[in-house]
């Protein structure tokens, strides 16, 4: 293999390894799906209780004293080992204190102690971005039949 080639197939496979957001085939009728928010689990360690939680993009969501917001949520592409990542801002509201940022950053979906929230109560970790379903686009309507006889 010379040189040239192989400089092809390294860019090539570097770019492939990138995290996009989801990109999937759509047929000509169909709208593409778009990330509105993100799944995440969340664990309160003095109840023992696990929590699913459906976060929007951009909207608050209180979790006991935390106030979690997704800020972005990427899926890599199909051809790539499947992996989501959410950009999350947490907040906590203790009572009669201030609110107080304790974690900003992104959170991988197969890694969750890479990047992991430190608090002694509360664990949260990142399942998969929420997508809009795929909807179909209405079909252009006939023409008008004529009413004028031939």
């Amino acid at each position: 293999m010379h040189f040239a080639s192989f400089a092809v197939a390294a860019l090539a496979a570097s770019v492939v390894a990138v995290p996009v957001v989801a990109q999937q085939p759509v047929a000509s009728n169909q709208s593409p799906p778009q990330v509105v928010g993100a799944q995440l689990r969340t664990l309160d360690k003095l109840v023992a209780r696990v929590a699913q939680v459906d976060a929007p993009l951009n909207q608050e969501v209180k979790v006991g004293t935390l106030a979690i917001t997704v800020r972005a949520c990427v899926m890599s592409p199909p051809e790539a080992p499947p992996e989501s990542s959410a950009f999350l801002e947490i907040t906590e509201t203790k009572p009669g204190e201030q609110p107080k940022q304790i974690f900003s950053g992104w959170m991988f979906a197969s890694s969750p102690a890479l990047s992991a929230l430190e608090n002694p109560v509360y664990d949260v970790w990142v399942v998969a971005c929420k997508m809009t379903p795929t909807a179909s686009k209405p079909a252009a309507a006939p023409p008008p039949a004529s009413s004028k006889p031939r």
